[in-house]
């Protein structure tokens, strides 16, 4: 967690308080402080050498829900689009696109990370699983 001290969701069964200015500040942080989701604007960064290193580092401690690229590389997007397993994949695009109302669903009631949701008798519709790409030109959303 960089940006200040607080404690993540789940941690101690509470969530962190939201400061009145944001301090920015920096360290280094531990192996699995990267599996840890914040309801901040803490940002908690990695950085690699090379794109395999960015997908291997995603696979052990991304959450299945979004992840991000932001690149000029067509053959960086392809690579990164096939190889990241998440719900969705954005490209050069805010990964808060990500929600119901904006992919024109209607109101979020709830999200599944899980590859396969059905329960009880299945057919093929319950079998099969989408991901999302969206790609963009560094549109953010407030």
């Amino acid at each position: 967690m960089a940006g200040n001290d607080r404690e993540p969701i789940g941690r101690k069964g509470k969530k962190p308080a939201r400061p009145a200015k944001q301090k920015v500040s920096r360290r280094r942080l531990r192996d699995d402080e990267y599996d840890d989701e914040y309801l901040s604007l803490d940002l908690a960064l990695h950085i690699v050498d090379d794109l395999e290193e960015a997908v291997d580092h995603i696979a052990k401690h991304g959450s299945g829900h979004s992840e991000t690229i932001i690149t000029r590389s067509m053959t960086s997007q392809e690579f990164f689009t096939s190889s990241v397993d998440a719900a969705a994949v954005l490209v050069n695009c805010s990964s808060r696109f990500v929600d119901g109302g904006e992919f024109g669903f209607g109101a979020e009631i709830g999200i599944s990370t899980q590859k396969l949701h059905a329960r009880g008798p299945m057919g093929l519709w319950e079998m099969t699983t989408t991901t999302y790409v969206l790609q963009g030109d560094g549109q953010t959303r407030p």
